[in-house]
């Protein structure tokens, strides 16, 4: 009998950050291979917009506002994802922010903020998604890095060192985590077009950056897609504590 390895029919998933951007396509994604998926932002008109594309995939889908730098907004809604489906399989970490600022212009609470939004929040999500996925005997947490944990540039400072801890965050987890039958790893995307990136992608340097590349442009959407599913399904059983990253090969000239 043919084995669908991605088939996530059964499923119930998590996407937080999902109200636009590689999160929306995260959820699309998910719901694309049967998931039933809630879909966690603050801004609750886009989330709204997210759960309508969604359910277009014939799947049910809830919209559950959520602050990740609150903390009990965080556990509030991980509360309201296993009341209404009982359960909770994959959990993606996607909110972000970038604080663009030189060094010297950058203020406490510009990093701080950065820090909440980026790195806390997972942890805090993380922490209370394990526990229902630790009565299960199996989960996915899937974090959103970048290729900003790769290395620094100069222009956010607090974006740089908030990746490159997720990306520690996402090893630690691993190893506290996969003994328990939850696996953890993350994505790290090179530069995509998001709202992130909105009005960035036609500066001179950012041409200069994609000519660079070695696949000469920058990502598309769907190009996550893949890796997403495949960290979220059964195939990705012996697959933890990695950072897999998806950036056209900008991270092997750096």
């Amino acid at each position: 009998m043919k084995k669908d390895y991605f088939d996530l029919t059964g499923k119930v998933a998590l996407v937080i950050g999902a109200s636009s951007g590689l999160g929306r396509q995260f959820a699309k994604a998910l719901a694309n291979q049967g998931a039933s998926v809630a879909v966690a932002a603050r801004r609750v008109a886009k989330l709204e917009e997210t759960k309508a594309q969604v359910e277009e995939f014939g799947v049910e889908c809830i919209a559950v506002p959520c602050d990740v730098s609150d903390e009990e907004s965080i556990i509030a809604c991980i509360g309201a994802v296993v009341e209404k489906f009982g359960r909770l399989d994959i959990l993606c970490n996607n909110a972000g922010i970038i604080v663009w600022d030189a060094l010297l212009d950058s203020t406490t609470e510009g990093w701080n903020r950065a820090m909440a939004t980026n790195v806390t929040g997972a942890y805090i999500a993380s922490r209370e998604a394990a526990r229902v996925m630790e009565k299960q005997g199996s989960g996915r947490i899937i974090n959103t890095a970048s290729i900003a944990a790769h290395g620094g540039e100069a222009g956010s400072v607090s974006y740089y060192a908030s990746k490159a801890a997720i990306a520690n965050l996402t090893r630690a987890l691993a190893c506290e985590l996969s003994p328990k039958g939850i696996n953890v790893n993350a994505i790290a995307p090179g530069v995509f077009a998001t709202e992130l990136t909105e009005g960035s992608l036609d500066s001179p340097m950012a041409q200069e950056q994609k000519a660079g590349l070695p696949v000469r442009r920058f990502g598309e959407e769907g190009e996550l897609d893949g890796i997403l599913i495949y960290l979220a399904s059964d195939a990705s059983s012996f697959c933890t504590g990695q950072v897999i990253y998806v950036d056209g090969g900008q991270t092997c000239k750096m």
